[in-house]
């Protein structure tokens, strides 16, 4: 059986939306393990357990969120050349446009030379004032849609041995 780890992090809830519903069509696939990891929680030997990747992390000031770059850093020697060729996908859940956290996240991955199975998806909230910023978000069900089809990509294809 082939194993796909999610690792995310989310401060207002937006991300961890996007995450869990990833993973809950992931889980709908038959074949593949399904793993939901915490960024501050995950470990290099948690990411050479894995057969693929989705990450998923906010956009804070134009950037990857700090704890999630805290676990990129903390994983990037550990595993590097250990890893390649392996699927991923990236979800980022931004107050504005969301690209540069897709360009450092696609540029790790690239580093590590994960192969990307689907488009990054940036979901945004246009969230711009504080309040706002700080906010528990709700995702939108098209958003959720989105994010599930990402799980349910990746599942299959581990499953299936496409990737």
């Amino acid at each position: 059986m082939k194993t796909l780890l999610i690792v995310y992090y989310s401060y207002t809830g937006g991300t961890e939306q996007m995450a869990e519903a990833a993973a809950a069509a992931a889980r709908d696939e038959e074949g593949t393990d399904v793993r939901v990891m915490r960024a501050e929680d995950c470990q290099p030997d948690d990411m050479l357990a894995a057969d693929g990747y989705i990450f998923a992390t906010p956009e804070n000031l134009a950037a990857i969120a700090g704890v999630m770059k805290a676990f990129l850093d903390r994983c990037y020697y550990p595993v590097l050349g250990r890893i390649e060729g392996r699927p991923y996908a990236a979800m980022i859940c931004a107050g504005s446009d969301g690209e540069n956290a897709q360009r450092q996240l696609e540029r790790i991955a690239t580093g590590w030379r994960l192969k990307k199975v689907t488009d990054s998806l940036i979901v945004c909230t246009h969230a711009q004032t504080e309040a706002a910023i700080l906010a528990p978000k709700m995702i939108g069900e098209e958003d959720l849609e989105s994010c599930r089809e990402i799980g349910a990509t990746l599942s299959a294809g581990l499953a299936m041995g496409v990737f």
